[in-house]
Order: C-alpha cells, then structure tokens, then sequence
C-alpha cells in the first residue's frame, strides 16, 4: 500500500468516527430530559385538550345554555330596572362575577387536567427551567433562517395544511347533513334553534377533535423519530462519555499504579515483622507471622512472585527472619491466602510444623 493510500484511509476512518449513527446512551437521555429535550406533540394537547372540552359540554351543556339563557334574560330584563347606587352596582358586579366563575371555572378545571395528562402521557413527570434562559440562537437571524429553510418547517407546514383540509372536510360533511333543518329556522322558536345550535356545534367539535386527536398521535411518532435521530451520537461521543464517566484510562491507570506501589511498600515494611518466609526457592515468596496473643492462626504479612520475592528475601536476611523452602506450600500460600488474612484449616497443619521449627530454633519454645 503506498503512504498516500494509507493516509487516505485514515481520513475515511476519522470521518466516520465523527458520524452520528449509534443510538443515545441513557446517559445523554438522562442530560437531555434535565434540559427540557423530549419528543413532545404540541398537537396532542392541543387535541385532548379540545376533545375533553366538547365531551365535557356533552353533560354540561344543558347546565351552560340554561344559565347564558337565565342571564341574557335578566340582563335585558330585570337588571335594567335596577336602581344604579353604589350599593346595587356593587351587587349587580359580584352577582355576575359569581355566575361567570360558575360556567367557566369548571371548564377550565377539564382543561387544565387534560393539558396536564396529554404531557404526562408524552413524557411522563417533567419540570424544567431550562427552555426559560435566554439563548442567544432564539434570535440569530441566522439561526431563524435556518429553522425556516430547514426540513422541520415544511413537515410542519404539511402537517397544519393536513389539519385545516381535515378538519374543513370534517366541517362540510356534518353541516351539509343539516341543511334541510337550517331551512326550517322560521318555524322553530328561539330556544329550540339555540339547543339545535348548540347540539350541532358539540357534535362538530368532537368529531374534529377526534380526528385531531389521531392527526395528534401520528405527530407524536414523528416527533419521536425527529427526537432520537437529533439524539444520536458518533462512536468519538460515546468514546468521551465513556471517558468523561468511567474516568480516563490514561488517569486511572496512573492511580491504579500508585495504589499498588503503596500497597507494595506496606507490605515490605512489614516483611521484618514475620517470623518465617516460606520460599519456592526462586520464584515464590510468603513472609508469615504468629503472635499468640492477637491471633488464632498464623497470618500472612507479605507475598510475592519473582522480583517482588527476591526483595522479600532480601528484607528477611537484612533483619534475621528464617527463610525455609518448601515448594508446594509456598504455591498453595500464595494462590489462596491474601495479605493480612489468616492461614486456612487444610494448610494450618503445614504451616505450624515449620513455624514449631522456627520457634525451636529461635529458642522461643
């Protein structure tokens, strides 16, 4: 392979480290969702909150009309033979207000619960300040323009066109079905036309507000898939989070390295404090200790393998520690026995024969 093809190939490699084609790690997500980014349908609430609105006059109705029909009437009636004091304008005012908090508090209540139930079934429990700051881009002329040009704007222009034809449509159809009782006004009394008007405008509004609720739920799916493909993230992001939330290989090897040379130094320090180093003779090496008062079994201060061992070794001459060969035991040692831990049950037997001879020979017995 010539220089220029290996240098060619490396570029093509970075270049698709640098796409974005894995999936978001829950680590992103869990980023994301702090700052407010889900994949959330403005026309899913806005079409619950419309459907549970006409539902909602579905039994209220009657209870609403009968009351804007009570006080029309006595607007035009009794409230125009009333004395304007101070005292009565004052009345005529709470009056109204009470009646109006009447007929509306309840619909607002339907409406304020479905906004909050269309959002939670979208992504759950959310408060966020985030979408509060200013940002600068909000008002990039730059920024705007891209947003306007971008592929986001002509789906939503699409989808609105989609919504104002259906809902047009849906319009026509249900009106076009009651032309003939439109005919007949002249004959009806005025109740009559403003109960036949009220149905038809419930029967209109739910109708719409379903299909809306269904123009509501493929958005969402959209909306989703513009989410997680905003979402995605190169191997080089997935490489540095890794990084970022693991820690650094580099780093934590470093520290991994100076957790063993300290390790490595208390255990030669406490190499003096043994009473016997068990040897292979050249590759192995455990420094063993007894003391009767502390402990119940002999425990093993210092292990070692090759050079670790032949320091080990050293340290105990220096300090006049009885150095004994035995191969299979110093093995067994060190493949079973952790520094600082006890000597188990099945090599208790072995090791206090040598630790007896030691003793006897240090004249300790």
């Amino acid at each position: 392979m010539r220089v220029d093809d290996q240098f060619l190939l490396k570029l093509d490699l970075q270049f698709f480290a640098e796409e974005k084609t894995e999936k978001a790690t829950p680590q992103k997500r869990k980023e994301a969702r702090k700052k407010g980014q889900v994949a959330k349908s403005v026309e899913v609430s806005s079409s619950i909150q419309l459907l549970s609105f006409f539902l909602f006059l579905l039994f209220y109705g009657n209870y609403f009309a009968t009351t804007i029909f009570v006080l029309f009437r006595d607007v035009f009636s009794a409230y125009l033979l009333i004395d304007l004091t101070a005292a009565s304008t004052y009345k005529l005012f709470v009056d109204l207000s009470f009646i109006t908090i009447k007929l509306v508090l309840p619909i607002l209540l339907v409406i304020f619960v479905a906004a909050l139930l269309s959002n939670y079934l979208q992504f759950g429990f959310l408060f966020t300040t985030e979408n509060l700051k200013f940002n600068f881009k909000k008002i990039n002329p730059i920024e705007g323009a891209k947003r306007i040009l971008s592929i986001r704007s002509l789906v939503e222009l699409l989808k609105n066109s989609l919504k104002i034809i259906l809902i047009a449509g849906i319009s026509y159809f249900l009106l076009k079905k009651e032309i003939t009782t439109f005919l007949h006004f002249s004959q009806m009394e005025i109740t009559q036309i403003i109960a036949y008007l009220f149905s038809v405008i419930i029967k209109m509004g739910v109708a719409t507000s379903a299909m809306y609720v269904v123009l509501g739920a493929a958005d969402f799916i959209y909306q989703n898939y513009d989410n997680e493909k905003k979402m995605k993230m190169s191997l080089k992001e997935i490489k540095d989070e890794h990084k970022k939330s693991e820690g650094d290989p580099l780093v934590k090897g470093k520290i991994k390295e100076m957790q063993r040379a300290m390790s490595l130094n208390r255990m030669i320090h406490d190499v003096p404090t043994a009473d016997v180093i068990i040897t292979n003779p050249t590759h192995y090496a455990i420094a063993i200790a007894y003391d009767a008062n502390d402990s119940k079994a002999p425990v093993v201060v210092a292990k070692g393998v090759d050079f670790i061992a032949q320091k080990i070794k050293e340290i105990a001459k220096e300090n006049g520690v009885v150095l004994t060969e035995n191969k299979p035991l110093a093995r067994a040692l060190y493949a079973n026995v952790e520094i600082g831990q006890e000597i188990p049950e099945e090599l208790f037997k072995a090791v206090a024969e040598i630790l007896a001879y030691v003793f006897r020979l240090k004249g300790k017995f």
